[in-house]
């Protein structure tokens, strides 16, 4: 590829990532073009497999090196999902000892849920989410 066409490639890549979010895939692959597109400057008539190989390889090795802290750094840590159903109240499907697991539907759904109170939770009560761990509720008695 002549050096421009790789600087083309390397900025629509920049651009493509401002308008779908790639999760920074994007910003490495074109930054990659864009060197790849200098360098071709500096030594014309290179054979275009070097060219491709030397862009294959800072790709991939921007990707594993600085993608990840990037990334990170711009968008912080991702929140649990599943912390948004603390507090929300579901209704017991069978009987749930204490300490034991059973399911709540919650949110129209079945939720396994750990009873963390004191009492049994009876089939029909109202059981209110105290936290989440994974894709478990713990639950104790509304009244609680």
């Amino acid at each position: 590829m002549v050096w421009w066409q790789w600087i083309v490639l390397g900025v629509l890549l920049l651009g493509a990532e401002m308008l779908v979010d790639a999760e920074f895939y994007l910003v490495f692959l074109g930054l990659s073009a864009v060197v790849v597109g200098t360098i071709d400057v500096l030594w014309p008539g290179s054979p275009i497999w070097a060219e491709w190989l030397l862009f294959s390889a800072i790709a991939i090795a921007a990707l594993l090196v600085f993608r990840g802290r990037f990334y990170q750094k711009l968008r912080g840590e991702a929140l649990e999902r599943s912390e948004g159903v603390v507090g929300e109240v579901g209704s017991v499907e069978a009987d749930i000892a204490p300490g034991a697991v059973g399911r709540i539907e919650l949110r129209g759904t079945t939720w396994s849920a750990r009873n963390v109170g004191e009492q049994v939770l009876r089939r029909g009560a109202r059981a209110r989410v105290d936290s989440t761990s994974g894709l478990t509720v713990d639950v104790r008695t509304e009244e609680s």
